[in-house]
């Protein structure tokens, strides 16, 4: 199988044109329980996260700019100033260096999708940073 390509900014770009998340190796950072996958493109990250009931997403910036949906669950979220309560289908769009977090609330996880651009090794050593979590294909 051939090499990955890396993109300008050093981060591997995939070679799958298509994937179901089972697929894919994640990661969790133990102290909350977090869970994580990430899929690299030339110039974006895709992101899909689980957050347990009562978790913070802690307030945060970074130099990318996110896009992100709410698939299940529910969040307060905060996005520079404006705080409000989201259920599935909600999104969420933090500009470069805005600060943005939040708190699961209720009793289900909170699982959400973060577009970040661009794909650079920053968000490559955020998850270097937790244990990997080998994918679980079935079959």
């Amino acid at each position: 199988m051939a090499s990955p390509p890396v993109n300008e900014h050093g981060a591997e770009v995939t070679l799958r044109r298509i994937f179901a998340w089972n697929e894919l190796d994640g990661v969790r950072w133990d102290d909350e329980g977090v869970d994580a996958q990430i899929i690299t493109g030339e110039n974006m990250h895709l992101i899909r996260a689980v957050y347990p009931p009562g978790v913070v997403y802690e307030i945060h910036s970074h130099p990318h700019e996110q896009f992100s949906l709410l698939l299940e669950g529910r969040l307060r979220l905060t996005v520079g100033k404006e705080t409000r309560d989201i259920g599935p289908g909600d999104g969420w769009y933090a500009p470069s260096g805005v600060p943005h977090g939040g708190v699961v609330l209720g009793d289900k996880a909170a699982v959400f999708i973060d577009v970040y651009s661009p794909a650079t090794t920053w968000i490559m050593d955020q998850f270097a940073s937790a244990r990997k979590v080998p994918a679980v294909v079935d079959g």
